[in-house]
């Protein structure tokens, strides 16, 4: 049988996948700090007797695109946004030091200052703790300073710093948790040095830098294709009823 018709079925698994990349980027519109990944396709060669011209198509995700979203301002004290190239450096559940560049940051019953999903900020020796204040000011620097409950307005204590770190993109990857880390070839024997010449705003958080309009086109043009995956499917199937009938009345 012609393998026209597992390359048709193969070419709308791909384009199942590649859609939900494009999904996913466009899910993630409004998440603050959100990275979208790339997706691209590329022909593969089918193995065993073939027609020269049968190629298979296989979807990869070849990167995320780690340019900055736009800085929307919400005027709150805890919301910081790195500016320029850069990651604000986070402790995730399996105790790794992973980046991010989403800035909406809280503080729990301990006074330990986590990301809104309740990661823990790290800072100069671990994660940040904080005293108990009245008022919180993060620095363009990152320095964390608070005014101590009972203590005059113009008393501001520094208790700790951001820690801001700035890795070559190239050795970047984005997990599956979302945050983004070294990859495992690139990665460091110790924690990743800090980046004394990176500046934050506070009372900003990023956008995220999807593009709706692309990826909804993208989506568009993918079930397009989709349906044309089908549509070969179909024909390979009919030319092999066709095929069968004629040997039968040989």
């Amino acid at each position: 049988m012609d393998k026209s018709i597992y390359i048709g079925m193969s070419g709308a698994k791909q384009n199942m996948m590649a859609q939900q990349a494009h999904a996913n980027n466009l899910a993630n519109v409004n998440t603050t700090g959100f990275k979208k990944d790339f997706a691209q396709a590329r022909s593969m060669p089918v193995f065993g007797e073939h027609h020269p011209t049968r190629a298979y198509a296989m979807t990869e995700r070849p990167g995320t695109d780690f340019s900055a979203g736009s800085l929307q301002q919400t005027g709150r004290d805890l919301d910081v946004a790195v500016e320029g190239q850069g990651w604000l450096a986070v402790q995730n559940d399996q105790g790794e030091e992973v980046f991010t560049r989403s800035g909406s940051l809280q503080v729990d019953v301990n006074g330990l200052l986590r990301m809104s999903s309740g990661e823990p900020v790290l800072g100069n020796g671990g994660p940040v703790a904080l005293p108990p204040f009245e008022r919180l000011l993060v620095g363009a620097d990152g320095t964390i300073s608070v005014q101590p409950v009972g203590g005059p307005p113009n008393q501001l204590v520094e208790v700790d710093r951001l820690k801001l770190v700035n890795p070559p993109a190239d050795v970047l990857e984005k997990g599956q948790d979302g945050f983004i880390r070294r990859k495992p070839d690139d990665a460091l024997a110790g924690p990743e040095p800090v980046d004394a010449t990176m500046r934050v705003a506070s009372g900003y958080l990023e956008s995220s830098n999807v593009n709706a309009v692309e990826e909804m086109i993208a989506n568009l043009q993918l079930s397009r294709q989709f349906e044309m995956q089908v549509k070969v499917m179909q024909t390979a199937d009919e030319n092999s009823e066709v095929t069968a009938r004629l040997l039968q009345n040989l």
